[in-house]
């Protein structure tokens, strides 16, 4: 049929909306992670008691289903005791001659710009259970050394 004969409503065109994906996996949590989670789906709850339109009902009632279920799977992760790498834990490592510290964090409090890092990123996943002086070798082959590991706050 030519486009000439299609009405404006026709949705046919418009790209499908498809759910949030659910990371593979356990939803370890932080206790700053599981406060940001509960905050989210409040404001998306209160968001949803008041007026909408259609289409932006539809987007916060997606973004609803996602944290409701986050929030739902959510397990604290064990208190880090700052002895060893683990979820909740700041890191200080060096690598080809520099510094870097990362805390590492739940999926939903990730954010790589405020050196927050998943606890299934790469390279979290090689230093997990390693002490202060261990190397270790990351996916690229190169290999780091942790220098510190303190408790997160």
């Amino acid at each position: 049929m030519s486009v000439a004969f299609r009405r404006e409503s026709d949705e046919e065109h418009l790209e499908p909306k498809f759910e949030l994906p659910i990371p593979p996996g356990p939803n370890l949590v932080t206790a700053r992670g599981l406060g940001l989670i509960e905050a989210r789906v409040l404001e998306l709850e209160a968001l949803l008691a008041g007026e909408l339109g259609e289409d932006e009902r539809k987007a916060v009632l997606r973004d609803a289903r996602y944290w409701r279920q986050r929030q739902a799977s959510a397990q604290l992760a064990p208190v880090a005791s700052g002895e060893r790498v683990a979820v909740g834990t700041r890191v200080t490592y060096q690598r080809n001659g520099q510094q870097r510290t990362v805390e590492i964090v739940g999926h939903d409090e990730s954010e790589p710009a405020a050196s927050r890092v998943a606890f299934t990123a790469p390279l979290v996943r090689a230093m997990l259970g390693a002490e202060v002086d261990d190397e270790v070798e990351v996916a690229d082959g190169a290999a780091l050394r942790v220098v510190g590991v303190e408790v997160a706050g």
